[in-house]
């Protein structure tokens, strides 16, 4: 994800002399041939977080879009206040972009955990919260945010993750992305757990579940329509996200689930419990632990459905 952004934002910048990248003290190894190419149009604002969203707002405040990037935790919770003062409060064109979602830094422990990012995002007037699930919907999102008025966030996971869209899917934020179609059960998936939910679609297809799989990557604005035609056309919604179970994707998806239910429906949320990590290690050892892998989510959702 991290190279498709780069990728992508050093071919908008080649078209549009307006376009500045900031970033805190980190990036090497990605940066080097955008910073080469564009001179004053990068920006790096050293470990000073707060400041650089300060520096963003000025640039946008004279007509320059701007992007800023950064581990999530130091871009999104360290500047929460200039997020919210500086581009919220302003309405500003600037999108952030967090690098690490959820347990990408499993091994760096829980300061480098990114799992409450998508919850304090989408409380903030005016921000739009994007979270691709493959390379593919990176490359979307970043061409398509650029064109939105006011500020957004968009949260990567790290690097290598594997294609998971045709050329010809339709990505547009703020429209989910329906990937099977099925009337048993709804999984509505998003960003680096889009994988998994293939994985266990597949599996529950395979034992003769029809499955509803949904690519939700916009969180905020969410896309009302597609949750409600899965309340309408399957039994039970399972939201899967690396992230805490408290305002997320799951809390995002029960605020329309709960306005628009009409009969007796199952809605169960798989995320991070509300806990700080007390070890270190893989992303995959931290999903097998709270029970959001393959298997743990696989299990769940047949006892789930077996229960009723």
């Amino acid at each position: 994800m991290r190279s498709t952004f780069i990728n992508t934002l050093t071919k908008m910048a080649r078209q549009d002399k307006e376009l500045y990248l900031i970033t805190g003290d980190l990036g090497f190894s990605v940066f080097e041939g955008f910073q080469k190419e564009f001179g004053e149009r990068f920006i790096n604002a050293g470990i000073s977080e707060a400041n650089m969203i300060g520096t963003a707002a000025g640039l946008a405040m004279v007509g320059k879009r701007v992007f800023v990037y950064s581990i999530i935790p130091f871009l999104t919770m360290r500047c929460f206040e200039q997020i919210r003062n500086d581009l919220c409060y302003q309405n500003l064109n600037v999108c952030l972009v967090g690098v690490g979602g959820g347990l990408s830094y499993g091994s760096s422990g829980a300061t480098h955990h990114a799992i409450e990012d998508i919850s304090i995002m989408r409380s903030l007037p005016n921000m739009k919260v994007i979270c691709p699930g493959d390379p593919f919907e990176v490359q979307r999102a970043v061409e398509q945010v650029i064109s939105l008025s006011g500020p957004s966030y968009i949260r990567l996971s790290k690097n290598g993750e594997p294609r998971l869209h045709s050329d010809d899917a339709d990505f547009k934020i703020g429209k989910a992305i329906k990937m099977m179609e099925g009337r048993d059960i709804s999984i509505i998936a998003t960003g680096n757990m889009l994988e998994e939910a293939i994985e266990v679609s597949r599996e529950l297809i395979g034992i003769g579940y029809g499955v509803k799989l949904i690519s939700m990557h916009t969180i905020k604005p969410i896309d009302e329509q597609i949750i409600k035609e899965c309340i309408h056309e399957t039994r039970a919604i399972f939201t899967i996200e690396e992230h805490s179970i408290i305002g997320g994707l799951g809390g995002a998806v029960s605020e329309v689930v709960a306005g628009n239910i009409t009969k007796p429906f199952i809605f169960k949320p798989f995320g991070i419990p509300d806990v700080y990590a007390d070890s270190a290690g893989s992303s995959s050892y931290f999903r097998k632990k709270y029970g959001i892998n393959r298997d743990g989510v696989l299990k769940s959702i047949i006892e789930t459905m077996k229960s009723v």
